[in-house]
């Protein structure tokens, strides 16, 4: 996937933040960030979308945004899980529909 296809919203000294961008890096996935404590236009650009929170996650693009960190519904979205498994799941791996 190529580092334009993930864009995060983050903000400082946020623990789903840093739990977010931890696994991005562990799962080998390319990602923007755009923090915004440090730039308030980021903020804007967010609040235009109805969203008020960090993390929120947009994969290529889609208009959906992923709000926290919902681990199996980002990796199904990144393609990392297997089509058949529910990523509605958050109980625990491999939640079979």
């Amino acid at each position: 996937m190529e580092e334009s296809d993930v864009l995060v919203y983050i903000s400082s000294d946020c623990k789903e933040c840093e739990n977010l961008l931890k696994h991005l890096k562990e799962w080998d996935i390319s990602f923007r960030t755009k923090n915004v404590n440090e730039n308030s236009n980021y903020m804007k650009e967010l609040q235009e979308k109805g969203i008020y929170g960090t993390p929120a996650t947009f994969i290529k693009e889609e208009s959906e945004p992923i709000l926290g960190f919902q681990k199996n519904k980002i990796k199904y979205r990144l393609g990392l899980e297997n089509k058949g498994i529910s990523h509605y799941s958050s109980l625990f791996e491999g939640y079979r529909k």
